[in-house]
C-alpha cells in the first residue's frame, strides 16, 4: 500500500521524489487507487491519459481529473507548489501562519494564505477519529485580541471567541489534543 506509510521521512527526500509535477500526479494517482484505477461511472478498469492529464476511461469515455473531490480540485497552481507547501506546513514545529506562508512562499497577499493554510488544516483533520482515552485533562480559553475597554476581561469579554481544549495525560508528556469553539462554559458543553 502506497499512502503516509510511503510518504518522505525527511526534506530531502522529498525533494528528491517530488521534482516535477508529474512525480506529484502520479503520487496522488497510486493514493488515490491503491489497487489500479476504477472509473467512478461504470467500475472498468482500461484508462488512457489525455494531454491535459485526465484519465479516460476506455469502456464509457468518462473522464476523471486526478484532483477531484481533493483539496486541489480546481487549483491554478501546480501541484508541486502544493506539495512544497505541504512539506513546509507539515514540517513547521510551532505551527504556520499565513504571514510566513505569504513570505516564504511568494504569495501576493496574506489572505491568499491563509486560504490556502485553512484547506491544508481542513484535510488535516481525521473524519472518524479515534477519541481521546486514558486521563484527559479539559479546560477553555477565550482566543481574541486585547478588549477596547479595560472593565470587560475574561468571561466577559465580548470580541473573543470560547474554545475549550482537550488533552491526553501520558505521564508528564501530552498526547493527542482536540480543540472546538463552544457557547457557554456549561457542563454539558465541555463533555462533563
Amino acid at each position: 500500500m502506497l499512502g503516509f506509510e510511503n510518504y518522505p521521512k525527511d526534506f530531502q527526500e522529498f525533494l528528491s521524489r517530488f521534482r516535477t509535477d508529474d512525480d506529484c500526479w502520479n503520487y496522488l494517482f497510486q493514493v488515490r487507487w491503491t489497487d489500479g484505477f476504477l472509473c467512478p461511472r461504470c467500475n472498468n478498469k482500461n484508462y488512457w491519459v489525455n494531454n491535459r492529464k485526465l484519465i479516460h476511461c476506455t469502456q464509457c469515455n468518462h473522464q476523471t481529473s486526478i484532483t477531484s473531490g481533493t483539496i486541489f480540485h480546481g487549483t491554478r497552481k501546480p501541484l508541486i507548489l502544493w506539495f512544497h507547501i505541504i512539506g513546509w506546513v507539515v514540517a513547521q514545529k510551532t505551527g504556520a501562519s499565513a504571514n510566513n506562508l505569504r513570505d516564504i512562499m511568494g504569495f501576493g497577499s496574506y489572505e491568499t494564505a491563509w486560504v490556502w493554510l485553512h484547506k491544508l488544516r481542513r484535510a488535516m483533520v481525521r473524519s472518524g477519529r479515534n477519541k481521546l482515552n486514558g486521563e484527559v485533562e479539559v479546560d477553555e480559553t477565550y482566543i481574541g485580541g486585547e478588549e477596547e475597554t479595560k472593565d470587560r476581561r475574561g468571561r466577559g469579554a465580548e470580541t473573543k471567541t470560547l474554545v475549550v481544549v482537550a488533552t491526553e495525560c501520558i505521564g508528564k508528556q501530552i498526547g493527542r489534543v482536540r480543540f472546538r469553539c463552544i457557547e457557554s462554559t456549561s457542563g454539558d458543553k465541555l463533555g462533563v
